[in-house]
């Protein structure tokens, strides 16, 4: 049997309630060619898969991030056409964390039709572990930071230890804000101070609006990219040094 045949599969009703968007805009995105068709199988249903569904999530962020449908369809048309769910959740991540942090309060049934699956407290006490979402005091339900639930949800399956995810987490983060601050010095020294001495100029003006439309997905493109290959490299030399 092959692995497509073991992969989760939904209809357009089961795949939009798992997104939390509503049929319509399902239809709607694969009409404009920011969703892959979908699998046609028996009786002419359209069978989606977790593919369709890493794809909606990271739509839904870039819309969040204030991204028109056009500036999206011109994001999404530079990604390689064979990147799994898990390079796709890499994507939405980086993007989400150029958003301000913010929290909703959440119920534990209400976070398990969000994850997709039942949740025991191993589970809950890992998401916190990650920074997923946290238990309010006196409470049953938990604060969530949505922008990484689906992330932390796929990270609970990977089989490595807890403290492995927990140190690779931290290495992340401190080097990613590494790398943030210094694209913020270069923006600020290169660009920001340039225009300052050249407010009056129309061009400079137009040039640092649509730098600031488009820095953001720019930015996160190069960074997944960069990371890929490195990740890549380094694993291959690891594995070949065994």
């Amino acid at each position: 049997m092959s692995d497509e045949e073991h992969e989760p599969s939904y209809t357009v009703d089961e795949l939009a309630a798992r997104a939390g968007v509503t049929v319509r805009t399902v239809r709607f995105y694969g009409t404009r060619g920011l969703l892959p068709p979908p699998v046609i199988g028996a009786r002419r249903v359209g069978h989606y898969g977790p593919g369709h569904l890493a794809r909606l999530a990271l739509i839904e962020e870039l819309q969040r991030q204030g991204m028109t449908l056009a500036a999206i369809e011109r994001y999404l048309e530079q990604l390689p056409a064979d990147l799994s769910e898990q390079d796709l959740a890499i994507h939405r991540a980086l993007v989400a964390s150029w958003a301000p942090e913010s929290a909703e309060e959440i119920t534990l049934g209400e976070l398990e039709r969000r994850a997709g699956r039942p949740l025991n407290a191993q589970d809950v006490e890992r998401l916190a572990a990650m920074g997923v979402l946290e238990r309010i005091p006196g409470s049953e339900a938990f604060r969530l930071d949505g922008a990484l639930l689906r992330l932390g949800v796929e990270l609970l399956d990977v089989p490595i230890e807890h403290e492995t995810i927990l140190a690779s987490r931290t290495v992340l983060v401190e080097h990613a804000r590494a790398a943030a601050q210094e694209l913020s010095r270069l923006f600020r020294d290169e660009v920001w101070n340039p225009y300052r001495e050249s407010a009056e100029d129309p061009d400079h003006l137009n040039a640092m609006r649509s730098l600031s439309a488009h820095m953001q997905p720019m930015v996160v493109q190069a960074l997944v990219t960069a990371f890929q290959r490195s990740l890549r490299e380094e694993l291959r030399a690891a594995f070949r040094s065994r």
